[in-house]
């Protein structure tokens, strides 16, 4: 009987641990928030079905990556991965068998993140369906698919550690600081970078072309920066994908649906805030205006076709049709958003702070290569604009991306 007694006893026990150890509501319902300021299912979601099971291509200048499957199957997911399996993936950019990641996968910017935050993203991750997804191998270029070669890159360019918070700042500062240099990554796409792909850190957020599109600068630069942008226009743009000033498109349309219109309002205003903060890390480019002969031939083409939505001034319909005077976005040094947007047409994210869309149509097939280059430079040149000039080779480059 005592026997019995000590076996009912020592399963009651198990079971009682097996319950602490089961993460809370909150805690799932925290780690599902980190996900989405991660925007972890823009990379890891394929099949919208199957949510975070992996297999998206992720193009990058050395050759194509896959991401792998985070769900919890135990054969081709992170079922069977300990906590200490993933702190180190997420944040030392290590593998369970050991080998190495590649920086397309964020961890040079994850290393920020707190344990704690981590195993909470952890605890979400474990909520979902487990899906059989094998991972793909990456189809890179000599020599880049040798994964030893990390072991050089992170010697020379990771640098581990948490986010140090500014004492000198307020806690939201801090919070925004946080987010925008660890969990968000925006230096992913912002940064310019070097040779190897790894970050200028002298020119953090100056701007960089990812995918065809500019990722545009996020310091403090009069012309092409968020100098003229206040708190409030940086947190209206995130939350709901436009503002006053500028629409999101391309990449970051998918950032604003899939992430930054679902963080809370203190997350979004406190990255509003550290941006804000940001002085221009490099000066702006010194620009020598289009000839009147390029302009003229730019305004013919903007009167036939865009006057009517952006009017003669280009002031536009703020919030459905975007002002162009003062488009930090329209003056980037480079123009490849641009001149996506004209070649391909646009169209306006909804979310739930802005459900009505809009659309721009594309004018590739109606516009020639020379019309391209001279409208995009009467645009970027006019009512007090000022960028380098367009040319035609760069318009036939961004044709053959599409």
């Amino acid at each position: 009987m005592r026997m019995i007694l000590a076996v009912v006893a020592l399963c009651s026990a198990v079971a009682s641990a097996a319950r602490a150890a089961e993460p809370s509501p909150e805690l799932i319902a925290y780690g599902k928030a980190l996900v989405e300021a991660g925007d972890c299912a823009g990379c890891h979601t394929t099949d919208p079905a199957k949510p975070f099971a992996g297999g998206k291509r992720i193009d990058t200048p050395f050759g194509a990556i896959y991401a792998p499957n985070l769900t919890p199957d135990r054969d081709t997911g992170i079922g069977a991965w300990t906590d200490a399996d993933f702190t180190r993936a997420v944040r030392t950019g290590v593998a369970p068998d050991g080998s190495n990641y590649y920086p397309a996968f964020p961890y040079p910017y994850f290393t920020k993140v707190t344990k704690d935050d981590t195993l909470a993203i952890r605890a979400y991750l474990g909520t979902l369906a487990p899906v059989a997804s094998r991972n793909k191998p990456p189809e890179l270029r000599w020599p880049f698919g040798y994964r030893g070669l990390m072991r050089v890159w992170n010697a020379m360019y990771f640098k581990p550690g948490l986010f140090e918070p500014d004492q000198s700042q307020s806690a939201a500062w801090n919070r925004g600081g946080y987010l925008v240099t660890g969990l968000g990554h925006c230096g992913a796409c912002h940064t310019p970078k070097n040779y190897f792909g790894a970050d200028k850190t002298a020119q953090a957020l100056s701007g960089n072309e990812v995918g065809g599109w500019y990722a545009p600068r996020l310091d403090g630069a009069a012309r092409t920066g968020l100098k003229s942008w206040s708190v409030e226009d940086i947190t209206e743009y995130l939350q709901s994908g436009r503002n006053a000033k500028s629409h999101a498109g391309g990449l970051m349309a998918e950032v604003v649906v899939g992430s930054t219109s679902k963080m809370s309002d203190a997350d979004v205003r406190a990255i509003a805030e550290y941006l804000k903060s940001l002085p221009p890390s490099r000066r702006e480019t010194i620009v020598t205006p289009p000839d009147d002969a390029e302009m003229k031939a730019g305004q013919a083409v903007y009167a036939k076709l865009c006057i009517a939505c952006h009017e003669a001034d280009g002031s536009g319909a703020p919030r459905i049709y975007p002002p162009l005077p003062g488009n930090a976005l329209l003056q980037s040094v480079n123009p490849s958003s641009s001149l996506r947007i004209i070649l391909d047409g646009a169209h306006t994210v909804t979310t739930p702070r802005a459900p009505n869309s809009g659309e721009m149509p594309g004018y590739a097939k109606q516009l020639s290569d020379e019309e391209i280059a001279a409208v995009t430079n009467y645009i970027r040149n006019s009512w007090g604009n000022a960028a380098p000039l367009v040319t035609t080779a760069q318009v036939a480059k961004a044709r053959k991306e599409q």
